[in-house]
């Protein structure tokens, strides 16, 4: 991290997820709930289709501010609320999301407050999405 600047725009990332992706996940976070994998039980939910686990999302968000800030001890604090589902659909594109943020402010010991943009096609996934980042060592 070279040191932020208020107003400015962080280049966007993007993150590809699969369902292939829904399954490591699902085996690493032991979240076997159907609605990520199962197009029938999404679908009977209201659900558009299989979707994504929150969490994966998040954690694919807060990878782009690892990248940004050039380690992940850097993050002090990291929130967001969930607008949109990301439905994964069953091929072998999946979907992508796109993740950019703006520096809101820097204060006087480095430390840069990031708000964060995730999008899936042309929708919001996230909302208030921010992360507090401690200047560089």
């Amino acid at each position: 991290m070279a040191g932020f600047q208020p107003g400015e725009r962080l280049p966007e990332q993007t993150f590809r997820i699969t369902r292939a992706d829904l399954v490591r996940y699902a085996g690493a976070a032991l979240d076997f709930n159907p609605i990520h994998w199962s197009d029938r039980i999404a679908t009977k939910v209201g659900l558009p289709g299989v979707i994504s686990h929150g969490m994966l999302t998040m954690g694919l968000a807060s990878r782009a501010v690892c990248a940004w800030v050039g380690r992940p001890d850097a993050i002090v604090d990291y929130s967001v609320r969930f607008t949109r589902p990301v439905v994964v659909p069953d091929d072998e594109d999946g979907t992508e999301i796109a993740v950019s943020a703006t520096v809101k402010s820097v204060e006087e010991d480095g430390s840069a407050l990031l708000d964060i943009t995730a999008t899936c096609g042309e929708e919001r996934i996230l909302a208030q999405a921010r992360a507090t980042v401690r200047p560089p060592r």
